[in-house]
């Protein structure tokens, strides 16, 4: 049986896990456009971010599930049930967090070394904060949004890695 290509996707993961290089993926693959949860939290400015209002954000966050086709990705939950209700699929990157801590210290160096964009001034301060909430992600926030997306249990895949979600769209 031939699956149907979904047109409302959510990818929800811990820092590092793999979810914007994913939802590039999928949004060069598949023709639909992908949005980032951080840019729908904060307004980027070139003399800095400022935080939407939680009224701005939510008006934001609707107008993109409005859409008839996105992809969202971000570890933004507990304000984010609108996309899970939405969604037609939503993939959880359950990366190792070996992995992503990796990752992150990857990241890091590569942004500070200007290969790698950042919406954020890659300062020691954040690469902690990124570092540390990698570890609350694992024990609090991934149990967190299992619980949460219990309703949806019947479009949610749980993927290891990337290639995992590029062999179930193939």
């Amino acid at each position: 049986m031939e699956r149907t290509i979904p047109n409302k996707i959510h990818i929800i993961g811990s820092i590092g896990s793999g979810k914007t290089t994913l939802a590039k993926t999928l949004s060069n693959r598949l023709k639909i456009p992908y949005y980032e949860l951080d840019n729908v939290v904060w307004k980027r400015f070139d003399t800095g971010d400022i935080r939407r209002t939680e009224q701005e954000r939510d008006e934001y966050l609707n107008s993109i599930t409005n859409n008839k086709k996105w992809i969202i990705e971000g570890v933004h939950h507990t304000w984010v049930c609108p996309c899970f209700h939405h969604a037609e699929l939503i993939l959880f990157l359950d990366t190792d967090l070996s992995t992503r801590r990796m990752r992150i210290i990857k990241r890091f160096f590569r942004q500070k070394m200007g290969i790698e964009k950042a919406n954020y001034k890659p300062t020691l301060k954040i690469f902690k904060d990124l570092y540390n909430y990698n570890t609350v992600f694992e024990y609090k926030s991934k149990p967190e949004i299992f619980d949460m997306l219990t309703p949806y249990n019947r479009k949610l895949v749980i993927l290891k890695d990337n290639a995992e979600a590029i062999h179930y769209f193939n």
